[in-house]
């Protein structure tokens, strides 16, 4: 028995190479696995069950990732990983901005996305153990998302974008990608600028 026991990730992806070889690899360290050669078929297992985490291939014939991951919405609890290419990355940001938890770029090597789905799935865990926020309310904060909002305590609490990201389970590229757009949402122009703005209202 792992410490992957019981928790079980769904996989869409058009090509079987792919799909085959991630399921053998988490198989491995002791997670379920359950492939899907497109989106649809996804979307039709998860009526039935939740998995505790999905991995999406951007580009798949009839319902992208991107698609996927739209239908899926709000009703999702489990952590959206999506896989991409280097010349997807802007829909890869794309989709953290829909909702996805994280990316994971091509080519990628095995212990790689599993010590990301596994960071992953230990910030759930802590965040479900954790109740409450470290930093208190503070002006513009109605305007980020509840991702967002995780990130800048990190941010405004001196975690660098890799110690966010291990805390959080997401890449330090993505704390990029929320980090600019909480900047822009709040007009902040830097990190100073964004701790000033979370602390501010303590000074008052």
């Amino acid at each position: 028995m792992t410490q992957n026991d019981g928790h079980e990730i769904f996989i869409a992806d058009d090509d079987p190479a792919v799909r085959d070889a991630l399921s053998v690899v988490f198989e491995l360290e002791g997670f379920r696995v359950s492939g899907y050669p497109d989106g649809g078929a996804l979307l039709a297992a998860v009526k039935n069950r939740m998995p505790d985490c999905i991995i999406l291939d951007v580009h798949m014939p009839g319902r992208s990732g991107i698609d996927v991951l739209n239908e899926l919405g709000l009703r999702c609890p489990a952590p959206i990983f999506m896989i991409s290419g280097q010349g997807d990355i802007p829909m890869a940001v794309e989709a953290i901005k829909r909702g996805a938890h994280d990316f994971i770029e091509k080519p990628f090597d095995a212990e790689t996305v599993v010590g990301r789905i596994r960071d992953a799935l230990d910030a759930a865990r802590r965040k479900a153990e954790t109740p409450g926020s470290a930093i208190s309310a503070f002006p513009g904060e109605d305007m980020l998302t509840p991702r967002e909002r995780e990130v800048l305590e990190r941010i405004a609490l001196g975690a660098s974008n890799k110690e966010a990201g291990r805390q959080l389970g997401i890449s330090p590229r993505t704390i990029e990608v929320h980090r600019a757009r909480i900047m822009e949402k709040l007009g902040a122009k830097n990190t100073a600028d964004l701790v000033r703005i979370v602390y501010a209202e303590r000074r008052v």
